[in-house]
């Protein structure tokens, strides 16, 4: 069961019952994910990129939020927006609904994501002009694709709580989908974490975390 609960700057998300977590930072779901994911990821990414076009593989697609705002920046900017996410427990569209998430995007963003969310569960579905969209109902460890991708969010439960996907096996499952140059972003940093992408032939950077956390993990693909 997920209880919908309010966040420091005013935004929702969901506390996940089973897995004794909520799905963003209790300090402000909105501002983590605008900070670690489309601040350090995204928008770092289509400068290095200098392309009007983005590949994104997410780890955890949860409510939703990382792609809504990666999208609205995409449409913004005249981006095209591949979207790859896996999620062994996606969420109703009614339960996305209740985030409220609406009055963060422009109207046709939430709009069309709502249409395209259902379909996108079982296949890639165009969600507008600028973006296609696919959510693997599966688990990383049982993921595989040949695409390659610039860009790899990785928004997992916690080590704490769900520590078999920090492992060093499954973090170099994950940076194996990324292209060379590919960046690989999380809201974490643990010295095993950067052990364990650093051992997959990325550069690691330490950033200032969003609130409530003092840094956070940024990587890019050198081989």
């Amino acid at each position: 069961m997920n209880i919908l609960t309010p966040t420091a700057d005013g935004s929702n998300t969901l506390f996940n019952e089973e897995i004794g977590e909520h799905y963003h930072s209790a300090h402000g779901a909105l501002q983590e994910s605008k900070h670690v994911f489309i601040e350090a990821g995204l928008k770092r990414a289509l400068q290095q990129l200098q392309q009007p076009a983005i590949s994104v593989l997410e780890i955890g697609f949860g409510t939703g939020l990382n792609f809504l705002l990666s999208l609205a920046h995409c449409e913004a900017s005249n981006v095209k927006l591949q979207y790859q996410s896996i999620e062994a427990f996606p969420l109703d569209r009614d339960t996305l609904i209740s985030t409220r998430y609406h009055q963060f995007v422009p109207a046709s963003v939430w709009d069309s994501f709502l249409k395209a969310y259902p379909l996108a569960l079982k296949s890639e579905v165009p969600v507008s002009s600028h973006c296609e969209l696919q959510v693997s109902h599966t688990t990383l460890q049982e993921f595989e694709t040949e695409k390659r991708f610039d860009l790899l969010y990785y928004d997992a439960f916690s080590v704490r709580h769900q520590p078999e996907l920090w492992t060093n096996e499954v973090i170099a499952h994950a940076c194996k989908f990324l292209k060379p140059g590919g960046i690989f972003v999380t809201y974490a940093i643990t010295g095993n974490l950067k052990r364990a992408v650093k051992s997959c032939g990325f550069e690691i950077e330490k950033l200032p975390g969003a609130p409530g956390k003092r840094e956070m993990l940024r990587a890019t693909k050198t081989i």
